[in-house]
């Protein structure tokens, strides 16, 4: 038994309601993610959280232990427990981040067909009321032998003020279309392909880079990284394997005044000499202030030093105890030992700023320059192993420490200064997010210029026969910005219909 009529439309009209109310939900859900006001407001949000990142110093940056252990213990609970101490990999930035890219995609894809239309179907004509309502807009009288010989005369003048031109009739009247910079209604659309690159550099880097330090000291060497990991209201560090070895070989501090401190103030440049070594060999590299070193999608950067004072080498004075002439002699710092004339082997192994003895341990009572001494390693023409010291302040003859060693007697004349160790920063960008980044940045920074030092300016003349001889012309044209620039050109366009192939033009 089939239903009637009645009852099939009854059913049809309570069934659409929650259809309707589905589609309604869809379309305003779209409506919002393709907002141009719902995409600004997640940019500053954005911009607010990356500022906050800016203003409180993330984990990863060399010196945050410091900081985070002044602050109060409601400022660590509070900023662990909202992950300002690591904001680019919290939850909600990437989801804002995820969500503008939908909003810039969708607004995208909504206006586009619109702004595709000015460069694949121009307005090619326009009524004399239309262009009349323009600014700037002109009526006059131009003689010409025909329509077409007067618009030809318009478009030559249009095409000398740097528009390309269209002829075109339409019911009887004759029309000339002017324009120029049509691309830049694509300007927008440049722009945001520059963000979206901007923002897949920043994913890329944020999530799978990762930043570490590594402290070296010549003749030292290690395969680790270690990197801050923050839990709520704990500060920890963990340890990164690298695919390779990196030995300390050399570091140097470039003083202003040799007789300063190592302070920054006194320096001009930190460098470090390093030798990496991994299956594929071993390569020397310098990592100084201005000049990183990248291997393997890795980056090496100077980050701080170990201020505890320390030498690069040491020039000594050596008196024979058996008689005969002193010589000097000078050691770098963990270096082969050299050999004096007699076979005594002799090699600078440590070096103490402040040198004191504390429970039969040497020690250095500050980090300053006060008491400067050179731990040396003797092997004489025997094969014995001795250790001596060199001072650079006078020793009391009966002085146990500055008694001589070897048949040597050792005074420490001279000497580079530099730190104990120097700290590098280290940065691994596997997808190389960071150059995406770069070039996001520059691509933005080149569209937003085409967007507003440029514009798209059209200008329409409407022709119509008037008299023997005698033809009206409205011109009227627009723009999409500068339209001071526009009004200009429009001037002088009209000045040059007045001057070319002797027109006689009066203006209305």
């Amino acid at each position: 038994m089939s239903a009637s009529p009645e009852t099939k439309n009854s059913l049809l009209i309570k069934s659409s309601p929650a259809r309707t109310t589905l589609d309604l939900w869809l379309t305003s859900a779209l409506d919002l993610l393709s907002s141009v006001r719902f995409g600004i407001t997640l940019l500053v949000l954005l911009v607010f959280l990356s500022m906050t990142g800016m203003l409180i110093m993330q984990q990863e940056i060399d010196g945050f232990d410091k900081y985070y252990a002044a602050l109060t213990p409601s400022q660590k609970l509070v900023y662990g427990a909202l992950g300002l101490f690591d904001v680019y990999h919290t939850w909600y930035f990437n989801l804002f981040l995820i969500v503008l890219s939908l909003n810039i995609v969708l607004a995208s894809i909504d206006r586009f067909p619109k702004a595709w239309t000015f460069i694949r179907r121009p307005k090619l004509d326009a009524s004399p009321k239309y262009l009349r309502g323009q600014k700037p807009s002109a009526t006059f009288m131009i003689r010409a032998n025909d329509q077409a010989h007067a618009a030809q005369s318009i478009s030559a003048a249009a095409q000398a003020a740097g528009y390309k031109t269209r002829i075109t009739e339409k019911a009887g009247s004759t029309f000339v279309f002017a324009e120029r910079g049509a691309w830049n209604r694509l300007g927008a659309y440049a722009v945001h392909v520059a963000l979206l690159t901007i923002f897949l550099g920043g994913f890329l880097t944020f999530h799978f880079g990762r930043t570490g330090n590594m402290s070296l000291k010549p003749g030292a060497s290690s395969s680790q990284m270690f990197i801050s990991v923050f839990e709520l209201d704990q500060q920890k560090r963990a340890a990164l394997n690298l695919p390779f070895t990196v030995a300390c070989t050399d570091i140097q501090q470039k003083l202003i005044r040799k007789e300063g401190t190592i302070q920054p103030s006194n320096t001009i440049d930190w460098l470090t000499r390093i030798r990496i070594k991994d299956e594929r060999g071993e390569r020397d590299a310098i990592v100084n202030l201005n000049n990183p070193y990248d291997y393997r999608g890795y980056r090496f950067f100077q980050a701080s030093y170990d201020p505890t004072g320390n030498a690069r080498s040491i020039t000594l004075h050596l008196t024979p105890q058996t008689g005969g002439a002193p010589q000097d002699v000078t050691l770098q710092r963990n270096n082969q030992a050299t050999t004096l004339a007699d076979g005594t082997k002799i090699q600078f192994v440590d070096f103490s700023p402040d040198f004191r003895i504390a429970g039969g341990r040497i020690t250095t009572a500050s980090q300053e320059y006060n008491n400067p001494a050179a731990i040396l390693s003797l092997t004489t023409p025997a094969g014995e192993q001795l250790r001596a010291y060199a001072f650079s302040s006078p020793l009391p003859d009966n002085a146990p420490v500055g008694a001589p060693v070897g048949g040597y007697k050792f005074r420490l004349t001279d000497f580079e200064k530099a730190p104990l160790a120097h700290v590098l920063s280290i940065k691994y960008d596997p997808f190389y997010g960071s150059t995406i980044f770069y070039i996001g940045g520059a691509l933005l920074i080149l569209t937003l210029c085409a967007v507003f030092f440029f514009s798209h300016e059209r200008i329409w003349a409407h022709i119509e026969a008037h008299e023997a001889g005698a033809h009206e012309v409205i011109l009227g044209g627009n723009t999409n910005r500068n339209q001071t620039g526009l009004e200009e050109r429009f001037r002088k366009l009209l000045s040059s219909l007045n001057g070319t192939h002797n027109l006689e033009v009066k203006q209305s």
